[in-house]
């Protein structure tokens, strides 16, 4: 479905995961199929790809391909949903942070300060936690540490200030009422990219989707052999920090670790020296694209990375 959502970094991204024909290879942000359908065109009869999401609209973009596996899952769950397949080791792992077109056009989702729907934001939408649930529930100390944290928002105890006094008068529970709780604190002239942060903040609250990375990083390298690869395309600066750090080192510090002979050990050899960013043919097809930030990194055998 192409409409569904426009693939970003496509080819570049395809491109470092250096794709054996005969590969196993892990799509874990599978949304439209686009980065799905690009890798399977790569793939011989013997290659086989699984693709993960955890949200079930995407089944529907599932392509017709016997070398196509389906895992309707969180990415966070990516060892366990390989080894429940028989899958122990993979040549290529390739994430796509973005949230799709697909969850902003589809109003009724929650996920867009255009129009007035239901706060929800949920990817899954048979988790728990909602965001009307955030911003009504949680504290004025835990809705400012999300909104500066998640939204990068420049003051965002004023922006939990404005939600904690519209709520003590009846409960937020749209996405506009949402807005309208906001609107003292939102900025003049810039209002699309405030509600833009904050609506991402509680996005990223909601889904967990730090954590979910954090966890589906540390078991990429469980699963990778060595000489397979990890490409991931980030959108937010923490994700990209998560990414960078632990390619160069294994770890979401960024803490090179050394032997007992002072050598370091790292993980990966890192294909992507700088972030990869979208042209501007890309940016002009695509604004969506504008924040997206492409890192690679190939796995290293154990003599290897002890020897880095």
């Amino acid at each position: 479905m192409s409409e569904y959502h426009t693939p970003v970094l496509l080819e570049e991204s395809v491109g470092l995961l250096g794709i054996d024909p005969a590969g196993t290879y892990v799509d874990l942000t599978f949304g439209g199929g686009g980065h799905s359908r690009r890798i399977l065109s790569e793939l011989g009869p013997q290659g086989r790809l699984y693709a993960f999401d955890q949200d079930s609209d995407t089944r529907a973009n599932r392509p017709d391909d016997d070398r196509f596996r389906y895992v309707e899952s969180n990415f966070r769950f990516l060892r366990g949903a390989l080894r429940l397949r028989g899958v122990t080791a993979v040549d290529g792992i390739l994430a796509d942070l973005g949230v799709s077109s697909h969850h902003f056009d589809q109003l009724d989702r929650g996920f867009s300060f255009r129009g007035d729907a239901p706060l929800d934001m949920r990817m899954n939408r048979r988790g728990g936690l909602t965001a009307a649930a955030v911003v009504n529930t949680y504290s004025n100390a835990d809705l400012t540490r999300i909104l500066g944290d998640w939204g990068e928002i420049a003051t965002p105890w004023k922006a939990a200030n404005c939600i904690e006094r519209a709520r003590g008068a009846a409960p937020i529970e749209t996405t506009a009422a949402l807005v309208e709780a906001v609107r003292p604190c939102t900025p003049k002239g810039a209002e699309a990219k405030f509600l833009t942060k904050l609506f991402q903040a509680l996005r990223i609250e909601v889904n967990g989707e730090m954590e979910a990375l954090k966890m589906a990083l540390e078991q990429s390298l469980k699963v990778l052999r060595p000489g397979g690869r990890l490409v991931v395309i980030s959108y937010h600066s923490l994700e990209d920090r998560l990414v960078k750090n632990f390619l160069r080192s294994g770890n979401f510090e960024g803490r090179v670790e050394k032997d007992f002979f002072g050598r370091q050990q790292t993980p990966f050899e890192i294909v992507t020296r700088k972030a990869v960013v979208p042209s501007a043919d890309e940016l002009a097809r695509n604004p969506r694209s504008r924040s997206a930030k492409l890192r690679a990194g190939v796995k290293c055998g154990a003599d290897e990375a002890a020897n880095r």
